[in-house]
């Protein structure tokens, strides 16, 4: 069984490395990194994957550490350089993988409770989860290979069957056992049936009964909680992330088609400080490179020729929707200042503080025709808190890099 759910497990928090990744280096991307635009659902899809596999782990991880659990108290816990590596790689693993996920869970709903950094400690974490995790891998991979097929572990009636090592150790093992290692609390040892969870205790002379059929478990019942929590857990989530499960929605913060332009928000106007003032009338866009400057009221951008464009936001807390945008394409303001083809983009929001006040766009989004200087969402006036009076949208990007009240775009000559 703990092989059963380390591979369920083991493959959700594979899932979670590799797609954090892609996030991470979208946000921060290398000198030499290129992403593509297309398909322009891509980062949707990866981050509501992260997302949705995360919280599986909750169920899985307490699944494994219940299997396990008698194991992680065997007397002495350490006779050799091996069991050394065994122990400190799970400690290490499950003290980062629970840490991991609770921020996980507190970042989809925007609260931060903790004194340091989500984005640096859930990128560093997720490093010495992967690498503790092969550490582990490697120490147990014997026990592991002979259980992967499930070869000979079970019998007629489906339930799985024990050999003499996973089998509870008799009396006379445990006498002697009390005998050689004695605690200062007395006689007592706990040992357990490792597949089973069965915590044992021997006090004093207690006599301890094995049999056979003591030594058989019936993973049906074990299987089918752990299944129903992964998916109750998926299902009443993964709404914020996939239409197809909108409809089941309970627990998730964000629901479609809820919030100002009929989409969900993150940050408010409020919260970044942009107030009325700082978008009425005289305000402007600003497009430049080195010397050359364009700038464009509200009134003038909505004079040059618009597009419509279907394109998600997908922002890192898993949530996304899709949404109909109409505005200016970027190449064509980017135009009006002599952009060259592979030149990036640095853009400015009128927030007053926050990480992404200024971001910057690889040259890839910026020749894409689906990238807009958005003035509209789904057939009406950007609302305040989407970004009014324009924002930026592109294909594949994540929702934090759709750039809120544009302020000024700096060509990178």
């Amino acid at each position: 069984m703990a092989v059963v759910i380390g591979r369920l497990l083991g493959a959700a928090f594979l899932l979670c490395f590799g797609t954090g990744l892609y996030s991470h280096f979208l946000q921060d991307p290398l000198p030499w990194m290129v992403f593509a635009p297309r398909p322009f659902w891509l980062y949707q899809i990866t981050q509501g994957i992260h997302i949705t596999a995360g919280i599986a782990c909750f169920p899985l991880l307490l699944a494994k550490l219940y299997v396990v659990f008698p194991d992680l108290f065997t007397y002495p816990p350490i006779t050799n350089f091996t069991g050394f590596l065994e122990r400190a790689s799970i400690a290490i693993f499950v003290s980062s993988s629970l840490v991991q996920i609770v921020i996980g869970l507190f970042d989809t709903f925007q609260w931060y409770p903790f004194p340091f950094n989500f984005r640096q400690v859930h990128f560093a974490l997720s490093f010495v989860i992967i690498g503790s995790l092969a550490i582990h891998i490697a120490v147990k991979l014997p026990k592991i290979s002979r259980y992967w097929t499930h070869a000979d572990s079970f019998d007629a009636e489906g339930d799985l069957t024990l050999d003499e090592a996973d089998v509870a150790p008799t009396d006379a093992t445990v006498a002697a056992e009390l005998a050689q290692h004695p605690t200062p609390l007395g006689p007592i040892v706990y040992r357990a049936d490792r597949l089973t969870g069965r915590l044992f205790a021997w006090i004093d002379s207690a006599p301890v009964r094995n049999s056979p059929r003591d030594a058989r478990v019936s993973r049906r019942g074990f299987v089918a909680t752990v299944g129903i929590a992964v998916a109750a857990l998926v299902g009443l989530t993964a709404g914020q992330s996939f239409a197809i499960f909108g409809g089941s929605n309970v627990f998730a913060p964000r629901k479609m088609g809820i919030g100002p332009n009929r989409l969900p928000i993150n940050r408010t106007a409020r919260a970044a400080q942009v107030t009325d003032d700082m978008v009425g009338p005289a305000w402007t866009l600003t497009v430049q490179r080195g010397d050359a400057i364009s700038t464009f009221t509200r009134e003038q951008l909505l004079a040059l020729p618009q597009h419509e464009v279907q394109l998600p936001i997908a922002c890192v807390e898993g949530w996304s929707q899709l949404a109909t945008w109409k505005g200016v394409r970027l190449r064509d303001l980017t135009a009006t200042v002599g952009r060259r083809a592979g030149e990036d983009l640095r853009l400015t929001s009128l927030e007053v503080k926050g990480g992404y006040r200024v971001t910057e766009m690889g040259h890839e989004y910026i020749e894409d025709d689906l990238t807009l200087v958005a003035l509209e969402l789904n057939g009406a006036t950007l609302a305040m808190d989407h970004g009014y009076p324009a924002r930026m949208i592109a294909p594949g990007r994540p929702g934090v890099l759709q750039t809120k009240w544009l302020s000024t775009l700096e060509v990178l000559s």
